[in-house]
């Protein structure tokens, strides 16, 4: 039994070891060998002093060292921390720094980016790095070589763990500040597999297609659902939609999970009649009904599912296939071993179709904000459920979304509460693009706004207005952010106001204002 995350692939290398785990290009790894790949890199960790429930961030594409070293860190008795590999170094130093990480797994080149940034880092003390290429000498770090740190360690015991100790942190854009920490334990993403193997129906046989990024959620979930049923994980960084089809014809994939602008772009490809796809998911967004559609007639044997869910607890509703065509703007029902309310502001639960916060329960909801107790008290909350007179006190998560519940128990999304803009899957903070802005000398004001677009889910619009007396134009500034922001949070449109922008009662910029004025302006130039 697997109560520990890495355990999922130690228990399907001894029940079928020869079976095929895990594929990076023209590499295949057995569940044979893939146990003894994370069994060294736990070794190797431990052999450079990885203490019980010390941070290793993994900055890599998706290749089977980043596997190796995120799985070997929870064997260890680490936590792992997946950083997304479309970052760049302010980005990645900021959550190095944040949760004190003290190992980081990178290739040469990504390193030779990071030199500088390392240096506001005090609390790493090693790099190891995969790949080829020359090693950069680092002052105050020990910089080794991925084969140099896996062999020769000897076998180490890990730290002792348990199921509700840390196993990861994967960091989300909030609505205010900087990216948050979300800390899960072994037991949130235990919980996670099983339950959304479970209704995929996932088995040995499977063969699924890891596209998304394994710093979301939702991406890692690929890895772990695969390696719970002893299925086969297909690795995969594209550059074009048509990557994926020929991935998917190749590899025989039977289960492909996507956000809305992959599918968008996935639809229309020529899907072969013979395709092997047994079932497709989507998260991250809603899936507009003309692409769904599309899916469904270029793919019939492959079941759709349409999923919700957010980082604090992984995922909370899906919608059946069968119930597609009856409510196909329903989010479903709460997945299994969970429970997913409609709650008003003061707890009490809505009445049917009363719009209310969606709030989840169970063993997936995560263990807070790394190191933010006040973020941690605004969204998880002690939910009281007495029990045969057992008064038990467990966390819930309010998620910040409006929904409502109709009289069969069906989930509708209304909207989101914060100011969060939802871009091509990922969850984009308005104030981290809005400090990037800040940062050039010429700008006094700015607002990042989220505008409707039919692509991405929602595009980013940047405002801003001129310090006294200085010039700038819309595309000086675009050109100047691009070298500080990842291409997902890198705005589609920069426009300079010709006046000092709005402000609110309160002083503020007044950002709904903003959007009235300026959405329209967007649209006509993006057309």
């Amino acid at each position: 039994m697997s109560d520990l995350i890495h355990q999922f692939i130690f228990e399907s290398a001894r029940r079928t070891p020869a079976a095929e785990a895990l594929v990076y290009g023209d590499r295949r790894l057995d569940y044979a060998a893939l146990a003894q790949a994370v069994s060294d890199a736990a070794h190797g960790l431990l052999a450079q002093g990885l203490q019980k429930s010390e941070r290793v961030a993994v900055y890599l594409e998706k290749n089977i060292e980043n596997v190796a070293a995120m799985f070997g860190a929870a064997h260890a008795g680490g936590v792992f921390v997946p950083v997304n590999p479309l970052l760049k170094p302010e980005q990645v130093g900021y959550i190095l720094s944040d949760c004190n990480v003290r190992v980081l797994v990178t290739s040469a080149d990504r390193l030779r980016l990071l030199g500088e940034t390392l240096a506001s880092c005090p609390d790493l003390h090693t790099v190891i790095v995969t790949g080829s290429g020359e090693l950069p000498q680092l002052t105050r770090l020990q910089v080794l070589r991925w084969q140099d740190a896996m062999q020769g360690a000897g076998a180490r015991p890990g730290h002792r763990v348990i199921d509700t100790d840390m196993a990861a942190i994967l960091y989300t854009s909030g609505s205010t500040g900087r990216p948050k920490g979300v800390v899960l334990s072994h037991r949130n993403m235990v919980a996670g597999a099983k339950s959304v193997a479970s209704y995929l129906e996932n088995t040995p046989a499977d063969r699924i297609l890891a596209v998304l990024p394994l710093s979301f959620d939702y991406g890692l979930s690929q890895l772990t659902t695969s390696f719970h049923v002893g299925a086969t994980a297909v690795l995969i960084n594209h550059l074009l939609a048509r990557d994926v089809l020929k991935a998917v014809v190749a590899e025989r994939i039977t289960g492909l999970a996507a956000v809305p602008p992959l599918w968008i772009q996935l639809a229309p490809l020529p899907w072969p009649a013979d395709c092997t796809l047994r079932y497709l998911t989507n998260s991250g967004g809603a899936m507009q009904r003309p692409t769904l559609d599309a899916l469904r007639a270029a793919l019939p044997n492959a079941k759709p599912f349409l999923m919700y869910g957010l980082t604090e607890a992984f995922r909370s509703t899906f919608l059946p296939p069968e119930e597609l065509d009856r409510r196909p703007d329903s989010m479903g029902k709460a997945i299994p071993n969970a429970e997913v309310m409609v709650l008003r502001p003061d707890g009490t639960e809505c009445a049917p179709n009363e719009p209310g916060e969606l709030v989840h329960r169970g063993a997936l909801v995560s263990l807070g904000y790394w190191n933010d107790k006040a973020k941690t008290a605004e969204r998880f909350k002690p939910f009281v459920s007495p029990q045969y007179g057992l008064p038990l006190v467990e966390m819930a998560v309010w998620s910040g979304d409006t929904v409502r519940r109709d009289e069969d128990g069906f989930l509708y999304f209304i909207s989101r509460a914060d100011e969060m803009i939802k871009t091509s899957g990922y969850r984009v903070s308005p104030t981290e693009v809005e400090e990037v802005v800040y940062a050039r000398d010429k700008i006094g004001e700015a607002a990042a706004l989220g505008v409707e677009h039919p692509t991405l889910g929602q595009a980013i619009l940047v405002i801003a207005y001129p310090r006294d007396g200085a010039s700038v134009t819309d595309s000086e500034l675009l050109a100047a952010l691009k070298p500080h922001l990842p291409a997902y949070m890198l705005p589609q449109k920069v426009l300079i106001a010709p006046s000092p922008l709005p402000r609110n009662p309160n002083g503020k910029i007044d950002r709904k204002l903003l959007s009235t004025q300026y959405a329209n302006v967007f649209m006509e130039n993006a057309q």
